[in-house]
């Protein structure tokens, strides 16, 4: 079955989903935009991989220690032995993380990358590593001449995209936002913003001038996740979703829900 909600449905966000949904997002965005990218242009999916070293403690068995025999005769110094005290055991492996994204290359400049186009995680989103080497990377592509393209349809976490949330205030509420950062005005930002009660708009993907822009609808690509990955088959709708509501949204999606008989 489709979603049951006309935008992002808040369910997905839930930690055992959501990598696959992102993986989705990612193929299916590149697999709308191919067709009208052709044949001066072509979009891959390109991949970070950075390694963030989780801490696990092992705490041992056993505790050896070394005495000294009791055959042996005392020494005159009468010291006492000391046994070292109990440590915890950090194992720190290295964890490879793969973070995918699309590139759009312009085949007449020798694939040279025209734009990227980044779907947050909540790794991104999360302060800590991964978000300050997502923050480093968008650093990076907003100093270049390369279009950048932000989608954010998670509502945890902190705000990433590049337009500050401070022009975001009046705007609000807001629970999906996508920046675009063109390279060729870099104080001027291109935000859509919508609530789950919404549909996911359709975004202007920005090519080399003089070429005009592409149309990615996101709805569009969303509905295809939901129906291709059959969600519905690991979602329970009678149940509140894994991350925070307002009462506001709460109360809409209880009512929403029970309208479309997912709840009793």
């Amino acid at each position: 079955m489709p979603s049951p909600f006309p935008g992002m449905d808040p369910y997905l966000e839930q930690h055992s989903l959501w990598p696959d949904v992102h993986q989705s997002l990612i193929t299916y965005s590149r697999d709308a935009l191919q067709a009208h990218l052709r044949p001066r242009y072509h979009a891959r999916i390109g991949e970070r991989l950075y390694v963030i070293p989780p801490q696990r403690p092992i705490y041992p068995d056993v505790t050896v220690t070394r005495r000294q025999p009791v055959s042996t005769p005392p020494k005159t110094s009468h010291r006492s032995v000391l046994t070292a005290d109990r440590p915890v055991m950090i194992v720190a492996p290295a964890d490879p993380v793969r973070e995918p994204f699309i590139e759009i290359l312009d085949l007449t400049q020798g694939g040279r990358v025209v734009t990227v186009i980044e779907v947050l995680s909540p790794a991104n989103k999360t302060p800590g590593d991964t978000h300050d080497i997502y923050r480093r990377k968008q650093e990076e592509v907003l100093a270049s001449d390369v279009h950048l393209v932000e989608i954010d349809l998670l509502r945890q976490g902190v705000h990433t995209v590049a337009v500050p949330a401070l022009y975001l205030t009046p705007y609000q509420p807001w629970h999906s936002i996508v920046c675009v950062s063109r390279a060729t005005n870099r104080e001027q930002f291109e935000v859509y913003m919508c609530t789950m009660r919404q549909r996911l708009p359709r975004i202007a993907i920005p090519l080399q001038a003089p070429d005009p822009d592409v149309v990615l609808d996101l709805q569009a690509v969303f509905e295809r996740c939901y129906e291709y990955g059959a969600y519905d088959d690991l979602i329970d709708y009678r149940a509140h979703p894994e991350i925070k509501l307002s009462p506001e949204d709460a109360a809409w999606v209880d009512e929403h829900l029970r309208q479309q008989g997912l709840r009793p």
